[in-house]
């Protein structure tokens, strides 16, 4: 005679297919809602019956050689291990701490997404918290499955002690937040590596306050205006968000004060480009960049970037520009005064207030100095031979593939070249 657990599963199944030929499109509006929620909570009750049984068939495991119960159920049923891994978490945490929880989930009123999310926040809690307070706090989150979803749930979850033992939560947030940080440090990772395609992945597991720092720093360089419901000329707000933390990121560096890096080779951190002064003045040419040279992949690309990339850097960011002869010796290694001085950057603002490309209304304060006649060439770092760019039509002007001239009201007008 089966068990009442198989032969319950074995009717609903019969059931169900009984509905196979079930077409939804005839029920009422009122059914389809009624029918949408009950269906829900009963996957909310299967699920607890299915875990009940999990956190009880490490016998599975050890029949057929699997690691675990989860293993053996993830191939048997051809679902994924990472699911099935996470579900014996759960069913082993309903069997033997949360009994709140699986009561809920027998009811059906907390669903599997929610359960993950409460025995999270509850694992979380730090050690010092007594079990009664666990228990209020598994009580209260169960409580509010009805109110809130999983999102939801998981910022109340960790938050949780303010509610039922606000005298100890800020000294167990404080603990919690200090076994986290601890965490992070160990976990820190940057890793950069050539595509081969003229791009450098990068990938990096770094602390919440400095992925904090980071994206404050680049948002600084985005451009904050709200989109427009109209069409706009705008270069920068047709960009996504994540090309334009891209492109922040490179303006990033290129305003990084050397000045203020540590000592690195016994001189002040520099990056250094090396270009041939016919190089320098060709349109279509090559300069090489000095660094760290330790990225994986070099072999690939190499540290190479255009002759108008370093004419553009030479003009604004804070890098070593040296010309080299047709020997390969330097023979300049940047002029003292090739940035453009604080003052120097007010009084263009003053002056020109936005970007100074025809039709761009970029303000100057997110504008890069641009050197009219160029700074590589010989053109001096004073206000007449400068004007406000902003990042894209920085870029612009030192893309080969424009034309660039000047109207008789100081403006910019860019033309592809034919």
């Amino acid at each position: 005679m089966s068990h009442p657990v198989v032969a319950a599963v074995s009717e609903i199944r019969t059931l169900l297919k009984g509905l196979a030929g079930v077409n939804p499109t005839f029920m009422s509006t009122d059914d389809k809602a009624t029918a949408l929620c009950e269906l829900v909570r009963a996957e909310g009750q299967l699920a607890e019956l299915r875990l009940r049984v999990l956190a009880d068939a490490g016998a599975l495991a050890d029949a057929t050689g699997a690691k675990d119960a989860a293993a053996w159920l993830a191939h048997q049923t051809r679902t994924r291990f990472s699911a099935a891994h996470a579900d014996l978490a759960l069913a082993s945490a309903l069997d033997r701490e949360r009994p709140i929880l699986a009561a809920g989930m027998r009811d059906g009123t907390v669903t599997l997404d929610q359960a993950q999310v409460i025995r999270r926040a509850l694992d979380a809690l730090p050690a010092r918290v007594d079990s009664a307070t666990v228990a209020l706090a598994e009580a209260h989150l169960v409580a509010r499955a009805d109110d809130f979803g999983p999102k939801e749930l998981g910022r109340l979850g960790r938050r949780i002690l303010d509610v039922v033992a606000p005298e100890i939560a800020e000294a167990a947030e404080a603990d919690r937040l200090a076994d986290l940080e601890a965490d992070a440090a160990r976990k820190t990772r940057l890793t950069l590596r050539r595509q081969g395609d003229g791009t450098t992945r990068i990938s990096g597991v770094v602390p919440d306050a400095v992925a904090t720092g980071l994206a404050t720093y680049l948002e600084a360089f985005t451009n904050p205006r709200a989109q427009h419901e109209e069409p706009t000329t705008d270069p920068l707000t047709r960009l996504p968000y994540p090309r334009r933390l891209g492109d922040a990121f490179g303006q990033f560096l290129e305003a990084a004060d050397p000045s203020r890096l540590p000592v690195h080779g016994g001189d002040a951190t520099t990056v250094v480009i090396t270009i041939p002064l016919a190089s320098l003045k060709a349109e279509l040419a090559t300069a090489g960049l000095i660094g760290a040279g330790l990225v994986p992949g070099d072999d690939l690309t190499g540290d190479r970037i255009t002759a108008s990339e370093a004419r553009r850097l030479a003009c604004t960011a804070k890098i070593l520009p040296v010309v080299l002869d047709g020997t390969s010796l330097p023979i300049d290694l940047g002029r003292a005064k090739r940035l453009f001085s604080p003052a120097q950057r007010k009084a263009l603002l003053i002056r020109d207030r936005t970007c100074r490309a025809e039709g761009c209304d970029t303000p100057g304060t997110w504008c890069d100095a641009h050197h009219l006649d160029p700074w590589s060439a010989g053109g001096p770092t004073d206000l007449t031979n400068a004007v406000l760019l902003c990042s894209h039509h920085h870029h612009r002007v030192h893309d080969t593939g424009y034309h660039t001239d000047r109207l008789p009201n100081g403006d910019l007008r860019f033309h592809r070249r034919r």
